[in-house]
């Protein structure tokens, strides 16, 4: 019997084969998001924002371009735009998860900077708005209506109404040069809605009590767990009528009708068709999108303009790095059709909505 032959020593060569893989799947993931950002408009320079400090030492994000989607060519070799950007759903000053902006993003800040990039950008010369909401906050619908008059101090804006741009949508709207409305279109609902929840009998009937101690006999108004008070109705509705009378203000200034014509006729909260609305003076004209593009391309003088739709496109650099924070707290949800045309109202909270909607 001979002895066994001593072990042979392991070659090191299968651990250098795997650590230049890795190498190379390090750089390429670089190389990708390098050539992502500027696909998307974030250049080399914003991103190397990414690394400078606020004041409290944490990274500050770049401020992101919204990428330009094609929607209708243009004559050749013509630069001339007319953007399209998407309000879509229940306006609000809390974020929102769809359409054209990315998740967690707050509506108003970014219906605000996608009119700011079209007015600074001088490619274009018009912007469509496109409105599909029922309506939303009292105030986030002011701060873009306002973003929108401003806007059209600068370039023509039209407003396309899509199924419904009722209450807040319509605020907003007024905002515009010229609105364009389809005959089948849901519009008007010029008005203001508050609610709370009434439980007292509730509390009645189980033998439950709240005790609140409040600096004031005003102070807890709206608690369910007791009948209010008739000076306490005397100063919510006060309270209602005075944002009902800013609406009427808004939709007077912008569609030239006096104030007490509307609060005496079309103003008393009903939703109207795009037809009636014509009659009303509440639109301008009766279309479709397609319209919308021709008035824009008639306002702005750019009869060969291409059409533009913003947007932003979802890449690696969203996964990894510049959105990794917003996206670390993510959660599965379960999304239902028109689900997002179906408002979360909050007890004590004015909003610009048709009472329909609202239950």
């Amino acid at each position: 019997m001979y002895p066994p032959p001593p072990p042979r020593p392991r070659s090191n060569g299968c651990l250098w084969v795997s650590i230049v893989l890795l190498m190379l799947l390090l750089v390429g993931s670089v190389l990708c998001n390098l050539m992502l950002a500027a696909g998307s408009g974030l250049s080399i320079t914003a991103m190397s924002d990414l690394s400078q400090v606020d004041g409290l030492g944490t990274k500050a994000k770049p401020r992101h371009k919204f990428d330009e989607m094609l929607e209708v060519e243009g004559v050749a070799k013509n630069q001339d735009r007319i953007v399209r950007i998407d309000l879509e759903g229940i306006i609000t000053s809390g974020s929102m998860g769809e359409g054209m902006f990315s998740e967690g993003t707050p509506m108003v800040d970014k219906i605000k900077r996608a009119l700011e990039q079209a007015v600074k950008d001088d490619h274009v010369k018009a912007i469509v708005l496109r409105v599909n909401s029922p309506g939303g906050e009292v105030t986030a619908s002011d701060i873009m209506y306002s973003a929108v008059k401003e806007a059209a101090k600068v370039k023509p804006v039209v407003v396309y109404m899509d199924s419904v741009a009722a209450s807040g949508g319509y605020y907003i709207s007024c905002g515009a040069t010229q609105i364009v409305a389809s005959e089948t279109t849901l519009t008007g609902s010029i008005g203001v809605i508050m609610e709370s929840l009434s439980y007292h009998g509730l509390f009645d009937k189980v033998g439950l009590g709240m005790n609140t101690f409040t600096s004031g006999p005003f102070k807890d108004s709206l608690n369910g767990a007791r009948p209010m008070r008739e000076d306490e109705k005397v100063y919510i509705q006060g309270l209602v009528n005075s944002m009902y009378d800013r609406f009427l203000t808004v939709v007077s200034e912008g569609r030239h009708i006096p104030k007490e014509l509307l609060r005496t006729g079309i103003a008393d909260g009903r939703v109207v068709s795009g037809g009636d609305a014509l009659k009303a003076k509440l639109v301008d004209q009766i279309g479709y999108i397609e319209d919308a593009y021709k008035l824009a391309k008639v306002l702005g003088k750019c009869p060969g303009a291409m059409v533009v739709k913003y947007g932003h496109s979802f890449g690696l650099l969203d996964l990894f790095g510049a959105d990794a924070q917003s996206r670390s707290h993510a959660s599965v949800e379960l999304q239902i059709p028109g689900a997002s045309m179906l408002p979360k109202l909050l007890p004590g909270q004015m909003y610009y909505l048709p009472g329909s909607f609202t239950h």
